[in-house]
């Protein structure tokens, strides 16, 4: 049996830039969310193709909620990493902040996770390094992960509520 390579979050960390151009805006001169979901969706499988080597596949997208609009002009910065790996498939965290330069005001947008799974050439799942967290806040996100992947199984009906083992503890649930 061989043994998973181990990486750390930040050897998947990417920082990716944009500007807000007339064509990425709505009627009121916000950013479309649909272009921002875009960015996301990339910036996020860059993070999985460094942290797995592989061509990866979007496999599902967590709640996105937009705390504040981006304006046409501003700086929007998307910030993502794997917070961990599964066998195949690797859970990402992406932080959006947008700024307005002329005033110097930085603010959050949003965050989310998205799961990507490795695919070899085959286009088959295929296993990826194991996760190593360092610093307090990739603990956090590393313990999360688990609690999150039965969340997203049990709503996309892959998993029994029942068999959430995490999720029970984190809830206290009685089986």
């Amino acid at each position: 049996m061989s043994k998973r390579k181990k990486k750390h979050p930040r050897e998947s960390a990417v920082n990716m830039t944009e500007f807000v151009l007339p064509n990425d805006t709505n009627t009121l001169n916000n950013l479309m969310g649909g272009r921002l979901m875009h960015w996301m969706d990339i910036v996020s499988a860059i993070a999985a193709q460094r942290h797995s080597n592989h061509l990866v596949v979007t496999a599902s997208v967590d709640n996105i909620s937009f705390k504040n609009s981006i304006q046409l002009g501003n700086v929007v910065t998307l910030k993502a990493k794997v917070t961990r790996a599964f066998n195949s498939s690797m859970e990402v965290r992406i932080d959006v902040e947008a700024e307005d330069v002329p005033s110097g005001k930085k603010f959050e947008s949003n965050s989310a996770f998205f799961t990507f799974v490795a695919l070899d050439d085959k286009e088959n799942p295929v296993a990826v390094p194991v996760i190593e967290p360092e610093t307090e806040e990739e603990i956090a996100l590393y313990d999360g992960a688990l609690r999150r992947r039965q969340l997203r199984l049990i709503l996309a009906g892959r998993m029994k509520p029942n068999d959430a083992k995490e999720l029970k503890s984190f809830f206290d649930l009685k089986p």
